[in-house]
């Protein structure tokens, strides 16, 4: 069986706690391999490592520093097939989804390769007499990452990219239910040019992230999960003096107006709502139609798409879905469509009883669809991470507008109309933090910036784009006058530029 370590100091090492944990195959159910979780004398090795390696690289050339990243991207190019097979196997997405993992990973690190241009500082000449100033952006040293088990490709190269093209040495927390991706990534990233330590994996649970928040050479995080683990991750970095940018869960709609393309409506929600089995932080699980007619329409066109999903093993590049992640996550599905039926919900599609011929052990459950959801309903107001879709019927614009802008989460929405009025005044009055037009899922391309509100994110800056150098960043403002011979005295006052 495949046993995997840690990647400190520029190669793969052996964990040393006795702690295991298994990593599925999610298609056919069995344990594929081991991997070691990590005690905080491996996080703090990890870390000294880093500490010793950063210096050096935040003082090299920044554009000999994107010049790595560069590599890296051929590196990336020439093995996309093996990642993306090793990302399915582990995690259950199909193998087309997965190689949209890697692209959108490698978008960010795409946008890194002009991070030296987005740290030039500023200067300004004669600001007073005689004086100078201008500002510096530096790395910060040492920073982590944690990152959650959905996207094992994309977030990692969202956090390390942009921070190790501003000079900084990051440690990377993946998530111990498929690590093998992240372990390769750092590999290649050894390949392509990276001084060892300034790329470190340590994989654990959450005694390698309490490590991370606890460590004092450690300056930033980053984390990406559920929104109660990002709201402790968030106010135990800051008790100790730590930047963080914690982006948690989501409830993500989308508005159907009564003039919207029915049938382009219904192939986005059912790609947006069903791809990667629901397993996405972006992805659609509530459609408000707005109207009864509306919703009629919806429903009659929607339900025989759900009901015709085609989910099956990962590695058949036709499948729609593939399996959930683990048993684990397939029961806690099935409980939440438990509790919608009790709630009073109607269950239009139940695809509790999917069984893949031939892999019966695999962690497989089909799509379901409730309609006459209510906001009062827990289905409605909790993030069920899975290949569920739940209908809530507005009666106008204004209470469908209400839905997200008061919903606790405020990731994503999107909302589908031909009328330009109405989606200008949505887009500009809806308290979610991405928006979609006609487009439902609205994750902004790398060079703008990608981050949630309310409890769907916590902290002040968002991920990649300018937000990433800002926050790998500190800047550094010098003010300067060289003597020209003139005393002047003493002068006590504060200094202003008179």
């Amino acid at each position: 069986m495949r046993l995997i370590g840690h990647f400190i100091g520029g190669r793969e090492v052996k964990g040393t706690s006795g702690r295991t944990a298994d990593v599925f195959e999610p298609m056919t159910g069995t344990v594929q391999a081991k991997v070691d979780l990590a005690t905080r004398a491996e996080l703090r090795a990890a870390v000294e490592n880093a500490k010793a390696a950063q210096p050096e690289w935040g003082a090299t050339n920044p554009q000999r520093r994107v010049r790595v990243l560069m590599k890296f991207l051929e590196l990336v190019a020439r093995d996309n097939d093996a990642l993306a097979e090793l990302l399915a196997r582990e995690h259950g997405k199909t193998l087309p989804d997965a190689k949209g993992d890697i692209l959108r990973g490698v978008e960010v690190v795409e946008f890194a390769l002009g991070i030296p241009q987005l740290m030039k500082g500023e200067y300004t000449e004669g600001a007073g007499p005689g004086i100078d100033i201008y500002s510096m952006r530096q790395p910060l040293g040492v920073v982590a990452g944690i990152t959650p088990f959905n996207f094992p490709a994309m977030i990692p190269m969202w956090k390390f990219a942009p921070a190790i093209a501003c000079g900084n040495a990051f440690i990377l927390k993946p998530s111990e239910r498929d690590p093998g991706v992240p372990m390769r990534l750092a590999e290649l990233m050894l390949e392509a040019g990276l001084p060892p330590g300034i790329l470190n994996v340590v994989n654990g649970d959450k005694e390698a992230v309490d490590a991370i928040l606890d460590d004092p050479d450690i300056r930033a995080v980053g984390f990406v999960g559920s929104s109660p683990i990002a709201q402790y991750i968030y106010e135990r970095a800051a008790a100790t003096g730590k930047r963080a940018q914690c982006f948690g869960g989501a409830k993500n709609h989308a508005i159907i107006m009564p003039d919207a393309d029915m049938d382009q409506t219904v192939d986005a929600l059912v790609g947006a709502g069903y791809g990667a089995a629901g397993e996405r932080c972006m992805a659609v699980s509530v459609a408000v139609p707005v109207g009864k007619t509306t919703a009629d329409r919806l429903m009659e066109k929607l339900i025989p798409r759900v009901e015709n999903l085609k989910i099956g093993p990962s590695i058949d590049p036709t499948a729609d879905f593939g399996p959930l992640v683990t048993k684990e996550a397939l029961n806690r599905v099935r409980n939440y469509v438990e509790i919608g039926i009790k709630e009073g919900a109607k269950l239009a599609v139940d695809g509790r009883g999917f069984k893949m011929q031939g892999y019966e052990n695999g962690f497989y459950m089909g799509g379901c669809l409730f309609d006459n959801v209510t906001k009062d309903m827990r289905i409605y107001k909790e993030e069920i991470f899975g290949p569920v879709l739940s209908v809530v019927r507005a009666h106008d614009y204004d209470e469908a507008l209400r839905l997200p802008s008061e919903h606790d989460y405020g990731n994503g929405v999107a909302i589908f109309t031909r009328d330009g009025d109405a989606a200008r005044d949505f887009a500009a009055r809806v308290n979610v933090g991405m928006v979609g037009i006609n487009v439902p899922i609205p994750v902004p391309v790398a060079y703008y910036t990608f981050g949630g509100w309310k409890r769907s994110g916590f902290g002040d800056l968002n991920q990649y784009g300018p937000d990433s150098v800002r926050f790998y960043t500190k800047t550094k403002t010098v003010t300067s006058r060289w003597p020209s011979g003139v005393k002047e005295g003493a002068e006590f006052s504060i200094p202003t530029m008179k």
